[in-house]
């Protein structure tokens, strides 16, 4: 086997490994989850498992890298992009989600809001979750100085506006999740369109 068929077949092995794990949260939750959980969600033996993870933590920790990353990952814009529709494209992908074969973006919200709300007493976790919030914010906040800077948009402190769009993204996410109400994404995007992104342009 070539190095490149085997750092496929690792990958392949852990993205089995990542699903099955959701599932088992998705069933289980978080406080009761167990290895053995994970293990049934498999066609692959459990042995599998404790050869790449050392333990329910470990395993928990790589998958709450691996759902931040499939949200990351997932947003492509081209050069030819103008400033407001990035953010557009940005925002939507963040309140609404990509599409995935199985379970929907909200089955897998409901995951990474249940871990997020145990990383209060979870230092790794936390510090996860934090990178994570620092680049989605980051990535607002340079699409807005680049629409500063093309003159499509007027100066503002871009850092602020950026802080207050990933609030309210996040405010709407858990709003959804825990209260059920199905029109907050909705509702959290007119809101940043009439109120926020609308005061970008130059005034009149």
């Amino acid at each position: 086997m070539s190095e490149t068929d085997g750092a496929s077949a690792k990958q392949d092995t852990r993205d089995v490994i990542m699903e099955a794990t959701f599932r088992a949260l998705s069933k289980h939750g978080y406080k009761d989850l167990r290895v053995r959980d994970i293990g049934e969600e498999m066609d692959m033996s459990r042995q599998v498992i404790h050869y790449h993870y050392d333990g329910k933590y470990d395993l928990i920790s790589s998958f709450l890298a691996y759902i931040i990353d499939q949200y990351e990952g997932s947003v492509e814009v081209d050069d030819e992009t103008d400033p407001r529709s990035e953010l557009d494209t940005r925002i939507d992908r963040c309140l609404f989600g990509p599409e995935f074969d199985d379970f929907s973006h909200w089955d897998r919200m409901k995951v990474y809001h249940e871990l997020y709300a145990y990383a209060q007493n979870d230092e790794e976790h936390r510090a996860l979750f934090n990178e994570h919030y620092d680049r989605l914010r980051e990535s607002i906040v340079a699409v807005i100085e680049d629409g500063i800077e093309q003159g499509a948009f007027r100066d503002v402190d871009a850092e602020l506006m950026g802080q207050l769009v990933t609030d309210v993204i996040h405010a709407a996410r858990g709003r959804r999740i825990a209260l059920g109400h199905e029109d907050a994404p909705a509702e959290a995007k007119r809101a940043i369109d009439d109120f926020i992104l609308d005061s970008l342009y130059p005034r009149q």
